[in-house]
């Protein structure tokens, strides 16, 4: 599915790209564990940019991801699981690049890891 609408930009690549993550491989990155739920690996990092996974236990608090801005945007690739937010709901297979200035509160729908590109950093909002 192709959508574009208020400042997302969303496509499925399920039709033409096979995923199988190798889960002994993610297990061997370092997660940062924030206690509920929710861990992170930061893959790379350079000033305020940057590359992390997000992964999400099945039994994951709700609130787990918090509010948010996008300075100069965020790209992400579901590798796992449903992603939720303001915006829609997005599937293993979907890329969603929102545009820069962007908040959103996103929650995972049961298990879910996703691939975070960060190009200007991200903002906790109240």
């Amino acid at each position: 599915m192709n959508q574009s609408a208020g400042g997302v930009l969303r496509r499925s690549l399920n039709d033409f790209l096979h995923m199988e993550l190798d889960e002994a491989a993610l297990n061997r990155l370092q997660w940062r564990d924030f206690g509920n739920g929710l861990s992170m690996a930061r893959l790379a990092r350079e000033d305020a940019r940057e590359l992390v996974l997000y992964r999400t236990a099945a039994d994951a608090s709700p609130d787990a991801f918090v509010k948010h801005e996008h300075i100069g945007g965020e790209f992400y690739l579901v590798l796992k699981g449903k992603i939720a937010d303001e915006t829609g709901e997005y599937e293993k297979g979907d890329i969603v690049f929102l545009d820069a200035r962007s908040v959103h509160t996103p929650r995972a729908v049961g298990e879910t890891i996703v691939l975070v590109v960060w190009p200007a950093g991200v903002r906790l909002v109240d």
